[in-house]
């Protein structure tokens, strides 16, 4: 393929969750908590699970969606890039499942692993895989089926998660005004033990003894994660936006990360930006990883509120640790 010089540009996107939703009163039910206390510390009211689902199960229909609104020959797709650290299987790749059950003849792809930053590490890789000409459309599938790795009887931790996918198509952009604008991407290995599964890889391989000790599930240090999620994706944002020359009257849409609202406030008051122009759903979702950003875009482009050519700055921090953000100039039309 010819190498491009024209800007990669979000065409299209979907988004899927599961039906079933689970409110504050059933964790009531079953661990000591209260609503009150989740929804304080939190703001999160309730979220869906897919007890039954895999995570392939939320990235088609969010899949098949994007590519109806788009109308693009399924040809034409030639990569699948799947964001998640939830996938069906160690092996095969879920990108390659996705391939398979969408009909993606042409499509060549692979898995990325970046926990709640998994989509802006995929949509960066698509970019620049359509920037550099290596690929015309790209197909980016990104969610999470947390509760496939909670342990329910951590009150700590499986309060916070939700499951739900989204998906955008990546192409070039025709308008050098639309696109993905800039990105700054950061990992910091030395946070991978504040948030991790401690069994289930090589480092240690599944045993009975894995299993009945409950080591197949989210550990999180609370608060070291809090504390560095509050530095890190505040300081990414406010630091695309001087290296973009951006006031907070030039942004329309702050996209952060669903991981707590505490988190989202204190980047948002970083960059500078009024709470009418955040993005926000963890309310009604919780945190569903690598889902949380996509399924914001859908939402918000559903109901009208993002306009082709809007500015929108896209913020994430997780497991890794992993963070960043992306300047964006919206091109779905």
């Amino acid at each position: 393929m010819e190498l491009t010089t024209r800007k990669a540009s979000i065409t299209a996107v979907g988004s899927f969750v599961p039906s079933q939703v689970y409110p504050n009163s059933y964790f009531e039910s079953i661990i000591d908590t209260n609503d009150e206390w989740i929804r304080t510390r939190t703001g999160i009211s309730e979220r869906r699970f897919g007890f039954d689902l895999a995570v392939s199960d939320l990235m088609i229909p969010a899949a098949e969606q994007c590519i109806t609104r788009r109308g693009i020959d399924r040809e034409k797709i030639d990569c699948v890039i799947c964001a998640t650290i939830t996938p069906d299987h160690t092996f095969p790749s879920t990108a390659c499942i996705l391939q398979q059950k969408l009909g993606l003849k042409n499509a060549w792809g692979f898995d990325i692993s970046a926990a709640c930053s998994g989509f802006l590490f995929a949509l960066e890789t698509a970019r620049r895989m359509v920037e550099a000409g290596g690929a015309r459309c790209v197909l980016v599938c990104s969610g999470d089926r947390m509760s496939s790795i909670l342990n329910f009887q951590d009150r700590t931790t499986c309060v916070l998660f939700g499951d739900g996918a989204g998906a955008v198509l990546v192409e070039a952009s025709d308008d050098p005004q639309v696109g993905i604008m800039d990105s700054i991407l950061h990992i910091d290995g030395s946070g991978g033990q504040y948030l991790y599964m401690p069994a289930g890889g090589s480092r240690k391989p599944t045993s009975i003894e894995t299993v009945q000790n409950r080591e197949h599930y989210v550990v999180q240090d609370g608060k070291a994660v809090f504390k560095a999620a509050v530095v890190g994706m505040a300081n990414v944002s406010a630091e695309i936006m001087e290296r973009n020359n951006l006031s907070p009257d030039d942004v329309h849409w702050l996209v952060p990360h669903q991981a707590n609202l505490r988190i989202i406030d204190a980047t948002a008051e970083r960059m500078g930006i009024d709470k009418s122009k955040i993005m926000i759903n963890i309310d009604r979702y919780g945190n569903t990883t690598a889902g949380t950003i996509p399924l914001c875009l859908a939402e918000w482009h559903d109901k009208g509120a993002i306009q082709y050519g809007d500015t929108l700055i896209l913020a994430s921090f997780g497991a890794g640790y992993t963070y960043g953000s992306i300047y964006v100039r919206w091109g779905v039309k």
